[in-house]
C-alpha cells in the first residue's frame, strides 16, 4: 500500500510546486520585465503622486462638471464586474435605457449617443467614442464655466486611436485633464 501512496503523494507534491509556485513566479517575472506598467495595474497618478485610478478600469465621475463614463452593470465594483445579461428583448433593459436616455438627453443636440446609455461586457469600460464625449462638452462647460472650444480641444488632445479599432477617449484620463483646466 505505501509503494502506492509515496509516488502519488510524491507526484502531488512535485506538480503542486510546479503549477502553484515556479509557474506563477515565472510569469510574474515575465511580466514584470515586458510589460511593467500593465503587470502594475496601469495607475494613473496625479501631480502629487496620489493614485487616481487605472488606465484599465473605469470609475464613476456625478456631478454635471465631470465627463460621465458609460454605465456599469456591477456599479464601478471590480469584483462584481460583467454584464447584466439582460437580452435587448428584456423589459428592465429597454425601461434603464428609456430612463438614463431622458435623464442625459440634451435639447438640440439630438439623441443620447449609444455607449452613454449601454454598458460594455465588462461593465468596467474606461473608453468612450469620442462622439459621446462631444455629446457632454455643453453640459461640462457650462458648470466649469468654460468655452466649448476649450473642451473640444481638450476632447482632441485625450483622443486615442489603438492599433485596432475606431478612436477612444480615456474618460480618467480626460477628466484629470479637465481638472488642471
Amino acid at each position: 500500500m505505501f509503494t502506492l501512496i509515496r509516488p502519488a503523494l510524491s507526484l502531488l507534491l512535485l506538480m503542486t510546486l510546479l503549477t502553484g509556485v515556479a509557474y506563477p513566479l515565472l510569469v510574474t517575472g515575465v511580466a514584470q520585465v515586458a510589460f511593467p506598467d500593465q503587470a502594475n495595474g496601469s495607475l494613473i497618478h496625479d501631480a502629487d503622486g496620489k493614485v487616481r485610478g487605472s488606465r484599465l478600469i473605469a470609475q464613476d465621475f456625478t456631478g454635471d462638471g465631470w465627463f460621465h463614463p458609460r454605465p456599469s452593470a456591477g456599479a464601478f465594483a471590480t469584483v462584481a464586474s460583467g454584464a447584466s445579461n439582460f437580452s435587448p428583448s428584456n423589459p428592465a433593459l429597454a425601461t434603464r435605457v428609456i430612463d438614463d436616455a431622458h435623464k442625459l438627453q440634451v435639447s438640440g443636440q439630438g439623441p443620447v449617443p449609444l455607449a452613454l446609455l449601454t454598458t460594455s461586457g465588462s461593465g468596467l469600460d474606461p473608453h468612450l467614442p469620442p462622439a459621446a464625449i462631444a455629446y457632454q462638452l455643453a453640459r461640462v462647460a457650462a458648470a466649469r464655466n468654460v468655452p466649448v472650444s476649450t473642451l473640444q480641444q481638450l476632447l482632441d488632445d485625450n483622443t486615442e486611436q489603438p492599433l485596432v479599432g475606431p478612436p477612444v477617449v480615456n474618460v480618467l484620463a480626460l477628466n484629470m485633464a479637465l481638472e488642471k483646466i
